[in-house]
Parts: C-alpha cells; structure tokens; sequence
C-alpha cells in the first residue's frame, strides 16, 4: 500500500519539489504557531490575536483572482521563484525584529500584510504547477493528495518544534529557521527541468477580461460552484478555531507553550491521516461522499472540543477535526482539477485559494471577536454547528451535481458512457 501512496515520487521534478516543500513548509508552520504565541503574550487580546491572522490572510481573498490571470499565462515555475525568495525576507525581518527586542504589533501587522500578498500568488501557481510535474495525468490524484501530505507532515512537525524552541530560546529563532528553509525550495526551483509554457496572454485583452471568463466558468457549472461554496464555509467557521489555540492552553487547560504545540502538532497528525488516507485511493469516484460526511465529523468534533477540559481528549479531537478538515480541503482540490478545463486551471486555483485561505483570516478576526464576547466554548460550538449546515446544504444539491459531473467524467474515461455510479 505505502508503495502506491508515494507512487509519483518516481517523478524527479515532483520528488525534488515535495522534499523542498517539505523543509520550507515546515518552517512556515514554526512561525505562524510562534507568531501567535509572542502575539498573545504581547497584548493578552483575543481580539488583536485575530487581528493579525486577518493580516496575514486577507490579502489572498483580494488578489487571488488576479494571481490566477497570472498563473494561467505566465511560468508558474519562475512565479514561484518570486514568491519563495520574497517570503523569506519577510521571515528574515521578522526574526531581526524580535531578536532585538523592538518588534511591535504593527510591524507584525505590516510584515503579514505582505505575506498574504505574495501567498495570493504562489499559491495557485503552486498548485497548479503540480499538474505541470506529473507527465501521466492518470496520477495527478496521488500527486495532489502527496502536495497536501507533504504540507500536513510539516503541519505536524512544525508547531511541534516551535513549542520546544520557544520554550527553549525565543519566539525570534523560529522566525529565522523559516527564512532558512526557503534556502530549500528556492535551490530545487532553480534546480528543476520544466518544460517552459508559453507566454498565453493574447493581445488586447485584459487583467479584468481574463478573471471575469473564469469567474463565470465557476458560477456556470454547478460542481465548482458548489465545491468552492463548501470549502468556503468549511474554511470560515470550521477551520477557524485554530486561532482560539494560544488561549485554549494557557487560560482552559493553563499549560504553556508545550502544550499548545501538542494541541497544533494533533490537527497535524488527523491531517497526515486524511492525506494518506486520499492518497491511497485509485479514483476520484466515491470523492464527493467522503466531503460529506467528513465534514459531518468535522462539524462534531468540533462542538464536542468545547466542552473538553481534557488536555488528551483535546488532541484527540483536534486530530479527527484535522482528518476532516483535510480531506474536504484536499479531497476538493482533487476534484476540482479532475474537471476543470486546462486552460483555466490557474484562474479556479485562484478561487480556491480564496474560498481556502481567503475567507480563513475572516473567520480568525470573527472568531476572535466572538471569543472576546461570547468565550471561546460558545465560538466553537457555533462553529462546529455552521459546518454541519452547510453539508446539509451541500447534499441536498447532489441530484443536480452528478447530472453536470457525470458527462465531464464519461468524457475523461473516468467511467463507462451510459453508467452512473456513486460520486
């Protein structure tokens, strides 16, 4: 089985991405857990917590859709390069900053602003990037689910590392071993054999003209639609506890930075789990029923979490809330470049990206807000009960989604003309 999973690695352009990725990743993830850690020890605000999360992610919701012009016309080989070597100045001014002990709520402010600008840009050159990697497409399943496996490995490790290292020394060397690891995926960027895309962009059109075609693509065809919508809700309220974690282990279970390690180190692990768990799959039929009723988990999971008081039962929680979340974010990515036209991938990674990561930061600074108001047990749960409305919603739209899914996968060879099995 572990044979198959890992099957796309035999790619030496995607084997040396996904190691790449791997160490960078991980040092993006030691420094959004220290990031939230110095930033709650600093101001004790739920409110300012949520604040710079906004910061970090917003700016993706804004420029998503430009960024997709861009990924579907320009090399997404040499986006990347741009990104990854902006990213790690910002990493690097960051930790100057705090290692001298001057760094201010505005500066971290100011330095995510520009974070979430360039991840507007790499991140749906990123994705689609992979399916320029995989030269048999019948794999490209297994290479999505593995760029997600590979992100949630770092998910896991990272936050673990950062609990240890600020126990240790300081919020400040987190920072600098991030900008350090860009040192990995720049090399492999400027490493890589990619066969260069032609420069699509045709004469007289526009910015505005490009993103508006594929804004109508998605809003025209009902599986897109409705799997951006879902992610969208998914990512607004279900995912937007992570914020909630530094007052969780100090203020509930009054633990430290260890623990909140533990608890960010668990979703990592339901994450590893779930990508795994797509990655050994064959097919994407019988995807979109998984959505369902991961996201059904995810829903009560997360209102099960309030209530613990637990330490243990809290990263067990978090862990299946992390499987659940996974899933519907990778399983979703998995679908969507399954039947998304060619020359319009960018453009609907653009729209997942903010339906991902856009709509994220509006959920931290809302959650923040309610947490400020409400307390962090009542935030959960209305959380966890949106997540599960929206899944009622979403499958009470399948009888028309397999109508439109059916003809594009009859069209790939995915299934047998005149055949309609469980999607």
């Amino acid at each position: 089985m572990f044979s198959h999973i890992f099957h796309t690695l035999k790619y030496k352009n995607f084997r040396f991405f996904f190691i790449g990725q791997g160490i960078s990743l991980t040092g993006s993830w030691m420094q959004q857990t220290a990031m939230a850690w110095l930033v709650y020890k600093m101001t004790n605000s739920a409110f300012l917590l949520g604040l710079v999360v906004f910061a970090n992610q917003f700016p993706t919701f804004i420029l998503s859709p430009v960024a997709g012009v861009i990924a579907d016309h320009f090399s997404r080989q040499r986006i990347l390069l741009v990104t990854q070597c902006i990213l790690m100045v910002q990493a690097l001014a960051l930790a100057a900053l705090t290692l001298a002990g001057v760094v201010t709520i505005p500066e971290i402010i100011l330095l995510g602003v520009i974070m979430g600008s360039v991840n507007a840009f790499d991140i749906p050159a990123r994705h689609s990037f992979v399916f320029e990697m995989v030269e048999q497409k019948k794999n490209l399943t297994n290479a999505i689910s593995l760029n997600s496996f590979i992100f949630n490995l770092a998910r896991l490790i990272g936050p673990s590392a950062a609990g240890l290292l600020i126990a240790v020394t300081s919020e400040g060397i987190c920072f600098l071993a991030n900008g350090v690891s860009f040192i990995a995926i720049i090399t492999v960027l400027l490493k890589m054999k990619v066969v260069s895309r032609r420069n699509m962009w045709q004469a007289g059109s526009s910015v505005i003209e490009h993103m508006k075609d594929g804004i109508k693509y998605a809003v025209r065809f009902l599986p897109i639609r409705s799997l951006l919508l879902l992610l969208g809700v998914m990512s607004l309220v279900g995912a937007s506890y992570i914020i909630l974690m530094p007052i969780y282990a100090r203020d509930i279970i009054h633990s430290g930075p260890q623990a909140l390690g533990l608890l960010m180190g668990s979703v990592g692990v339901g994450a590893l789990l779930g990508t795994g768990f797509l990655a050994q799959r064959k097919t994407v039929l019988g995807l979109v029923k998984i959505l369902s009723w991961s996201g059904l988990m995810l829903g009560i999971c997360l209102i099960a979490f309030a209530f613990s008081r637990s330490l243990w039962l809290s990263v067990l929680l978090l862990a299946l809330s992390g499987f659940g979340i996974v899933v519907n974010v990778s399983g979703t990515n998995i679908l969507l470049q399954t039947i998304v036209e060619d020359d319009k991938r960018g453009r609907i990674m653009s729209l997942y990206a903010m339906a991902f990561m856009g709509t994220a930061p509006i959920g931290s600074f809302l959650s923040g807000i309610m947490a400020g108001f409400f307390g962090v047990l009542t935030t959960v749960v209305i959380a966890g009960i949106v997540t599960i409305l929206a899944v009622i919603i979403f499958r009470k739209n399948l009888s028309a989604f397999k109508k439109d899914i059916y003809p594009v996968y009859q069209k790939m060879g995915i299934i047998a003309n005149g055949t309609f099995p469980e999607i």
